[in-house]
């Protein structure tokens, strides 16, 4: 999952009249979503590249360097030929900066440093100018620690060859994020409009109250008049982005995202902070939209944050920005939870439909109430955090979103609901209702990171608490499977799954075990039965993924789905899924290379 560096900058919002949008469907565009390269942060970072110090051993090296991804490498190699002139004033002046700034913030890392660098970048006007902003007055303090760096910015773009070379450099960014990046966000916007069942407000019509008085007369003319803004949210691609890293900037009605412009096979912005940047897009405008029914409850939530803010003085005072973080924290809670149950909710049916007795079937029910559970806990705790930095309110819009993703409703036309059932006495122990969920939570969260820890440390080695049982049992299968005992090997593999319903992998292995024993089937029914079986197993393998899934298991999955539709001659959609597995990259085990033949191959059929 992407850390997340999050940098409001001038986030004034005024309330108004919102222009409707278009008809129900989803695409980036209608949705005020945009994926272009900003030259004011391309310029910016490459500024920081070429400050320079000498450590210990008397080597000169960067004063900070950030992880990047494979392209974002080449990139910065590229750059050394842009900075290789730059006048040895203007690199003396650069790195004397960034070392002084570097030592105020010992603790932290190169990317955190960088962070406000970005915000910086957006306080500035287009080139060629770079202007500072006018009014400086409400810019948060860590941009102003290094709006004094704005200067040299605009004299590195104008000293150094980066400024020719930038337009071809726009090209490739937007040609690197033409690939993976593009098809994330598109997947993480529709997740979460389709749980909202709305659209993002892309215009809003401000109502703007006039007076003009007659020149002879006394006699004031009142008027309103009607302005259209323009609002946009913008994943922005960055050669020079930390890997590791989203960067969100507010400004007005302009979102913006700042992520590697080529996204790795082992990321993807529906598992990290970009997720929260669209939702604040989204909820933003809808709790300004509510003003009048905010007043009524205004002095309760001031209520709630001035206790906590005896506490925690860093928590913002602001009620609005309290409200939408709140409900922003909510709805990314309550999404993630209820994807997750819709899945297993259906994996569960499939396999109740296939049991004879109802022990097995109370089995199947019982196993899928303690997976729900334990992810109502995650729920609880990701809540608990978010209640922690401020957002108080986390807790009430969650109960209100129960229930919500099946109801149907827009969550535009629900808020007003949601704030007229507010009741502040509620509120005030929201951390001790749910601390033992929360405990039970973190268990969970240790016992995972000790299986990520072990599969950094040996790829081909598990858990011993958690995976080795079922590991071993499939490679016992595997040998039925060689065998071409197929039906011992699905017998054995449903057994397995009744003991450990949420590992994808068994579900690839039942897929695979139908594709397989349809090979010499030749009843035209059977076939397809089979098929269909398979079908179902590799679905449920995707249905259930999640950021900690295999991409290898992944990859064969998309291959083998992709298949049985090029079989039913569905060749469009087969190249779509072929395109997905193309999309995770070469992943070692994966079927990359297999997913571009295939492809290739009805290309030409076209």
């Amino acid at each position: 999952m992407f850390r997340s560096l999050f940098l409001f900058i001038v986030a004034a919002s005024s309330v108004g009249v919102f222009a409707q949008n278009g008809p129900p469907g989803f695409d980036l565009s209608s949705s005020g979503i945009r994926i272009e390269p900003d030259k004011r942060v391309m310029i910016v970072l490459a500024t920081l590249e070429a400050g320079r110090t000498t450590n210990a051993a008397g080597e000169s090296v960067p004063v900070i360097k950030t992880p990047l991804s494979t392209e974002g490498e080449k990139f910065r190699e590229l750059l050394k030929s842009d900075l290789a002139a730059l006048p040895v004033d203007l690199r003396q002046k650069i790195s004397t900066f960034l070392v002084a700034h570097k030592k105020r913030y010992p603790d932290q890392t190169d990317a955190q440093l960088v962070a406000p660098f970005i915000s910086m970048a957006y306080a500035l006007t287009p080139p060629p100018d770079l202007a500072d902003p006018v009014v400086t007055i409400d810019l948060p303090g860590n941009l102003l620690d290094v709006l004094d760096f704005a200067p040299l910015v605009r004299e590195f773009y104008r000293r150094s060859s980066f400024s020719g070379n930038i337009n071809e450099y726009v090209k490739a960014y937007q040609k690197a994020a033409d690939g993976r990046l593009r098809a994330s966000t598109g997947d993480m916007a529709s997740e979460i409009l389709s749980y909202l069942n709305t659209r993002p407000r892309t215009t809003i019509i401000d109502r703007i109250r006039t007076e003009t008085k007659k020149p002879k007369g006394k006699t004031t003319l009142r008027n309103v008049e009607t302005r259209e803004r323009e609002r946009t949210f913008t994943i922005v691609p960055e050669m020079l982005a930390p890997l590791d890293t989203v960067n969100f900037v507010n400004v007005k009605d302009e979102y913006f995202v700042i992520v590697p412009a080529e996204l790795p096979p082992d990321r993807d912005l529906r598992f990290s902070e970009a997720r929260r940047g669209f939702l604040q897009f989204v909820v933003d405008p809808l709790i300004y939209a509510n003003s009048k029914d905010i007043e009524t409850i205004r002095q309760l939530v001031k209520n709630l944050l001035d206790e906590r803010r005896k506490i925690d003085p860093s928590v913002s005072p602001d009620v609005y920005l309290t409200l939408s973080r709140s409900l922003v924290a909510a709805i990314d809670a309550k999404e993630a939870e209820h994807s997750r149950v819709k899945a297993l909710t259906a994996q569960a049916r499939q396999r109740i439909d296939t049991l004879k007795t109802d022990q097995e079937k109370r089995a199947v029910v019982q196993e899928l109430e303690k997976t729900k559970a334990g992810l109502a806990d995650e729920t609880a705790l990701r809540l608990s955090e978010d209640y922690e930095k401020g957002a108080l309110l986390s807790f009430f819009f969650a109960e209100q979103l129960n229930g919500f993703a099946d109801s149907g409703f827009d969550i535009a036309s629900s808020i007003r609901d949601m704030l007229l059932a507010f009741d502040g006495t509620k509120e005030n122990n929201r951390l001790g209702q749910f601390a033992e969920a929360g405990k039970r939570a973190e268990e969970a969260r240790k016992i995972a990171e000790a299986v990520r820890a072990a599969r950094r440390k040996d790829p081909e080695a598990t858990n011993s608490i958690v995976e080795n049982p079922v590991t071993n049992r499939l490679l016992e299968i595997q040998k039925l499977i060689e065998a071409k005992e197929y039906a011992k090997a699905g017998a054995e593999l449903k057994l397995l799954r009744d003991k450990a319903p949420g590992d994808p992998r068994i579900y690839y292995s039942l897929g695979r075990v139908a594709s397989l024993s349809a090979e010499d089937v030749t009843d035209a029914e059977q076939l397809k039965a089979r098929l269909l079986e398979a079908k179902s197993a590799y679905e449920t393998v995707l249905k259930t993924s999640t950021a900690s899934t295999d991409k290898a298991l992944l990859s064969l999955t998309y291959v083998a789905l992709a298949k049985i539709y090029e079989f039913y001659d569905e060749k469009a959609y087969a190249e779509a899924i072929y395109d997905k597995a193309i999309q995770l990259g070469p992943v070692t085990g994966g079927a990359h290379k297999e997913a571009i033949a295939a492809k290739a191959r009805l290309v030409k059929q076209q």
